[in-house]
């Protein structure tokens, strides 16, 4: 069969997707596990050699290259020229594209987001909601999508908020003003707000909003934001009143599509959808069913690509789609490292497509001992406030989190939730009770025979689960990565 190759790469987390005519998703991959280079913009050999097997008929590129350009001539960030698809398609694959593909053709970025979107979830029409730092000159887009007669995907743009007013770059300005990187620890200063208080909130709102219903900011703080304009010190109360903003702001946004959209179904993308705190707290009011691709943000958008081109549903099964370590998911391994040294990882099977690691390049541990979360960042060498998630078995997870609403799975991480016994599982919960569940269906999958076999040997139906990898680090991708992982900081990791 041919397939069709997505591509996202040029400012930052490259990735390339591959889909198979009939909608299969054969594979989808991130640069940076491949080169090593956390974040990595570039498109990595390594990564374009496993798409080798596939007959690739169409290449399919994210973005439009030209209105990229202008953006970041306006902006100030020129990069590099790539004035044409087939030049954009070109500079990115190297040396790898020796044959023109059958059809080059490229996407706007927001409709990008929103194909990766839409066209794996279960919805035949949801109303298609993409916030982000800013894609091409979007940096908020509403669309009403559903499948015609013949099975193709539509999409009619509803609303939409152009640069420099973006949530994503308030976002990513506060994270800056706080110590961390801008662009990619924005997780962090979501969980560095549960210890702060959002008292400066409302300041926040008079110094940068014009105009909170349209999301209107009275400067452009892509370029003009000053961290001495902050009137309070405290990083974690600067967190606080930001997370709250960001809140309110995304509140109007959900509002406004539900009711211009009149969709009960919600599809959630860009990179601001990976803020699992503001969607426990907001979603649910507006929407009874919510779809959010496990990996919504630009690198996502290879698939959005491949999507786009493809035209109709994708056939989504599960969020491994990566790098495959061959062999059996090595429950009996795992099980005898847990119960005697209470922490062990694993590399196991096909990696995660997006951020969260989701059993199969995961470390693990009991999660009630009350040691078991400094271990752990001690670890990784993060800091000591970072929350860690649970995986649970799906069927008992309301028996121990209060769930929101729309969330009665959760098997992505991307909510959060309130424990209902945080005492007894002390290394899975943050300091204001919520844990970022993953819940783990009747699949047959190798993490769910792990829980069960843990579950039957303590009673305890959960673990602690993080990614397999050191901060400022790409998650372990294949083997040799394991073996250094397991050598350099004396964890055992299983295959």
């Amino acid at each position: 069969m041919k397939h069709t190759l997505g591509i996202s790469a040029g400012f930052h987390d490259a990735a390339v997707s591959v889909v198979r005519e009939d909608g299969e998703i054969m594979f989808a991959g991130h640069s940076e596990r491949y080169s090593k280079i956390k974040n990595d913009a570039h498109i990595h050999a390594d990564l374009l050699q496993e798409c080798c097997e596939y007959d690739i008929d169409t290449v399919a590129f994210y973005e439009r290259p030209w209105m990229h350009n202008i953006q970041q001539w306006w902006s100030g960030q020129r990069r590099y020229s790539m004035w044409t698809t087939p030049d954009a398609i070109r500079w990115h694959l190297g040396s790898w594209y020796q044959q023109p593909a059958r059809r080059e053709v490229c996407y706007p970025h927001h409709l990008s987001h929103a194909a990766a979107g839409f066209q794996t979830s279960s919805f035949d029409r949801a109303a298609v909601v993409v916030i982000d730092a800013i894609g091409e000159m979007d940096t908020i887009s509403i669309y009403l999508a559903h499948y015609d007669d013949q099975g193709r995907a539509h999409y009619r743009k509803m609303w939409g908020q152009r640069y420099p007013h973006s949530i994503g770059l308030f976002y990513s300005a506060i994270t800056k003003a706080v110590g961390l990187k801008p662009m990619e620890e924005e997780y962090i200063t979501m969980g560095m707000a549960a210890y702060g208080s959002a008292l400066g909130c409302a300041w926040m709102r008079d110094q940068f909003i014009d105009d909170i219903d349209t999301v209107r900011f009275k400067k452009n703080l892509h370029i003009e934001f000053d961290e001495h304009e902050l009137s309070f010190t405290d990083n974690e109360d600067i967190a606080a009143s930001a997370q709250a903003l960001t809140e309110m702001l995304i509140d109007k946004i959900m509002l406004k599509a539900r009711s211009i959209t009149g969709c009960d179904n919600l599809v959630y993308m860009g990179g601001v959808a990976l803020n699992c705190v503001a969607n426990a707290r907001i979603l649910s009011r507006h929407f009874d069913r919510v779809w959010i691709m496990p990996n919504p943000g630009d690198a996502g958008s290879s698939l959005g690509a491949a999507a786009l081109a493809h035209g109709g549903r994708l056939t989504w099964r599960d969020a491994f789609l990566g790098h495959r370590i061959p062999g059996a998911y090595p429950v009996k391994d795992l099980l005898d490292h847990l119960i005697s040294h209470k922490i062990v990882g694993v590399a196991s099977g096909r990696a995660e497509w997006g951020p969260r690691a989701l059993g199969n390049r995961s470390l693990l541990a009991d999660p009630k001992g009350p040691d078991i979360k400094d271990r752990v960042n001690e670890i990784k060498r993060r800091q000591k406030f970072r929350p860690f998630a649970p995986v649970i078995l799906e069927e008992l997870a309301s028996e121990y989190f209060l769930m929101p609403p729309c969330w009665p799975e959760s098997r992505y991480m991307q909510t959060t939730a309130i424990c209902l016994e945080p005492d007894m599982f002390p290394a899975v919960c943050h300091v204001d009770g919520s844990s970022r569940v993953q819940t783990v269906p009747r699949d047959g999958s190798g993490i769910r025979q792990l829980l069960e076999q843990w579950y039957l040997l303590t009673g305890c139906p959960m673990l602690l689960n993080t990614s397999l990898n050191i901060r400022g680090e790409p998650m372990v991708n294949d083997r040799a990565d394991a073996d250094r992982f397991q050598q350099q900081y004396e964890i055992k990791v299983c295959s």
